[in-house]
């Protein structure tokens, strides 16, 4: 992944596992596999679907006519200018990347224009799903702020808005020894954050307030900011949400009371006083901040949602994945010379747990050679192309592919499960072998394993064997490819940043 957006990748990943822990569930990430959803993995083909699935009803505007089918020919290249095509760095051939404008969607605006301001924390985790949504509001010519760190000024001003910007006590890639080892230490961390970055916030938008605040479900300062300037708020959460018996599903592994201890207690109280001090006593609780908004956006399929049923549909709204054009990110083409009906598979540990050269050889042993499959390996930073041994004529090598633009193409895809990848591969109607490296992905694999358009791969039993089995597996099911093909057009119908911007707008105060 380019520099701009991997500079705290790791960071996203360890704030997602600390949020999803935080107050009354305490856990959005569960570090172990879960009884709840867990299915053992078995190389022959497993029973289609092992958790229920209830579709949402397509939103109430919908089109009514059906997506088209997917196919692997690449979609036609948006109007585009075209510089000379940069090479990617790789070992056997070179991927051809355009980098076009993103000029704003063309979108009729129902509402008058107003000031909407975003805020959030400094990782790509938490700020990249939002910035579609974001880019969707700006052409709809709302004029929308972003609170964020410098450092995120050139992606979010990329989608039109203007960044409002912030100094974060948050510990970066360069000092993730700073997070501490337990729990607590990163709870303090985020309140401390949050107290320190009130003021800031404030003295930014003084004379400037918006007329509608959107926020991370970390961005605590800004419900209390909304609260103050009497304005609508709306949490855009990009993960799973609890659902109705959380606790209770999730057994000892939620029991840890941290109101148990001394140091707990001191923090609860300490986070009390702050919110009394703000006067949101009455309004939120530590327990509740980020897990029960007013009102708020799940920026994830439905299908990705445990307990789906069981969500407060009355409090969130699923709008699936807003992904866009990602042209930016420039293109992915078929090789000359690579027959009609030979196979795309992609394989890559998105970028933050990619340090495998072990799993990548296996990969390379299992397909190497294979007829009638091309394969594309993305290794990320940390791998040296000597690590890797001799590189297959049918295969491409890289530090970064532009991944959504392979997967349109792709037959296959072998993931670590994060949640933009398997969005990804849900999007484009493309079966995974989900090979989890940490965090939530060990839930999302056991999840797209439960869908029927997955097989989950313990990382331990990742032989060149086992992924070749799964691979082919997967590819020769019909019935994987009718449910994936279901599910893609059930994303489809979610309506993704278009219907996020519909529903934020019927938010903003009318007059």
């Amino acid at each position: 992944m380019p520099a701009a957006c991997t500079g705290v990748a790791a960071l996203g990943a360890r704030l997602r596992t600390v949020l999803v822990r935080l107050s009354l569930v305490r856990a959005l990430y569960v570090p172990v596999r879960l009884p709840l959803v867990r299915a053992a993995y078995v190389p022959v083909r497993p029973p289609l679907v092992r958790a229920p699935y209830v579709p949402l009803p397509p939103p109430r505007n919908a089109p009514r006519t059906e997506p088209a089918p997917l196919s692997h020919t690449p979609p036609p290249p948006l109007p585009r200018p075209k510089p000379a095509a940069p090479s990617i760095d790789c070992a056997r051939r070179a991927v051809s990347l355009t980098v076009p404008d993103m000029s704003p969607l063309s979108t009729t605006r129902a509402h008058r224009p107003a000031h909407i301001a975003m805020f959030s924390i400094p990782a790509h985790g938490h700020v990249n799903p939002s910035l579609e949504v974001i880019r969707e509001l700006v052409a709809r010519g709302h004029r929308v702020t972003y609170a964020i760190p410098p450092s995120f000024a050139e992606i979010v001003a990329a989608t039109g808005a203007e960044p409002k910007f912030w100094n974060s006590t948050l510990p970066t890639d360069e000092d993730p020894a700073l997070w501490g080892t337990q729990l607590l230490d990163a709870m303090d961390l985020f309140l401390d954050d949050a107290i320190q970055a009130l003021p800031q916030l404030a003295a930014a938008y003084e004379g400037d307030e918006p007329d509608l605040v959107l926020h991370d479900t970390t961005a605590y300062p800004a419900q209390v900011l909304a609260h103050r300037w009497g304005v609508p708020a709306v949490q855009l959460a990009p993960h799973m949400v609890v659902w109705d018996g959380f606790q209770a599903d999730m057994g000892e592994q939620m029991s840890v009371d941290m109101q148990g201890t001394e140091r707990g207690r001191a923090y609860y109280e300490r986070f009390r006083d702050w919110l009394d001090e703000q006067g949101m006593s009455e309004v939120t609780d530590p327990e509740r901040i980020a897990t029960e908004p007013a009102s708020g956006l799940a920026l994830i399929p439905r299908a990705m949602q445990p307990h789906a049923d069981r969500a407060d549909h009355a409090r969130f709204t699923f709008v699936g994945a807003c992904q866009g054009d990602r042209g930016h990110q420039g293109d992915w083409r078929r090789p000359d010379g690579l027959a009609a009906d030979a196979k795309v598979l992609l394989v890559s540990l998105g970028s933050s747990y990619t340090n495998e050269p072990g799993f990548y050889r296996e990969c390379i042993e299992a397909f190497g050679g294979l007829p009638g499959w091309h394969v594309v390996l993305q290794v990320g930073k940390h791998i040296e192309m000597s690590e890797l041994g001799t590189i297959p004529d049918n295969f491409e090598v890289h530090h970064w592919v532009p991944q959504l633009a392979v997967l349109r193409q792709a037959d296959a895809f072998i993931t670590h499960a994060g949640m933009g990848g398997s969005q990804e591969g849900l999007a484009n109607g493309v079966p995974m072998v989900c090979v989890p490296q940490a965090v939530d992905q060990f839930m999302n694999a056991d999840i797209l394993q439960g869908l029927g358009v997955a097989r989950h791969v313990p990382k331990a039993e990742a032989t060149a064997d086992v992924l070749r089995e799964a691979v082919l597996g997967l590819v020769n099911d019909p019935q994987v490819a009718a449910v994936s093909e279901r599910i893609r057009r059930e994303m489809a119908a979610e309506g993704g940043a278009k219907r996020a911007a519909d529903l934020i707008e019927e938010k903003l105060p009318q007059g």
